[in-house]
């Protein structure tokens, strides 16, 4: 039993090795607004998804583009040589989880408050190569 956790463990170091990561971490958009650009950009090629946040008029595709550019150049840190073009990049995991609430308080009629939940998400992106 124990034999299998260490092959498993082995097989994991080996994958993040192929995986290059970049995280955004309390982007102050709503969970939400940010999964719309994130599935149209999910299993792209990294060329052509740099081409679909660079014309979305959405807010959210700016900062994912700046995230998809910081996963490249993580990329291109540990590939040093490499062409780009050459190495068939592309998307293969985007995520977008809930970050913390700001919660405030807005008047509302006959002394009472009505609250206001301001969110924020964190992203992250897995960009890998089909070679």
């Amino acid at each position: 039993m124990g034999s299998r956790k260490h092959l498993r463990a082995e097989k994991l170091k080996e994958e993040k090795k192929t995986k290059y990561i970049a995280k955004l971490n309390n982007c102050p958009t709503s969970p939400r607004k940010m999964r719309l650009v994130a599935d149209i950009i999910r299993g792209k090629e990294v060329d052509r998804a740099l081409a679909i946040l660079k014309y979305t008029k959405k807010e959210a595709a700016t900062r994912l583009e700046k995230l998809l550019l910081s996963a490249i150049a993580n990329w291109q840190a540990k590939n040093e040589g490499v062409r780009i073009e050459d190495s068939n990049l592309y998307v293969k995991e985007i995520f977008v989880d809930s970050g913390r609430v700001l919660k405030r308080l807005r008047p509302a009629p006959q002394g009472r408050a009505y609250r206001i939940r301001k969110r924020s998400n964190h992203v992250t992106i897995v960009v890998d190569s089909k070679n």
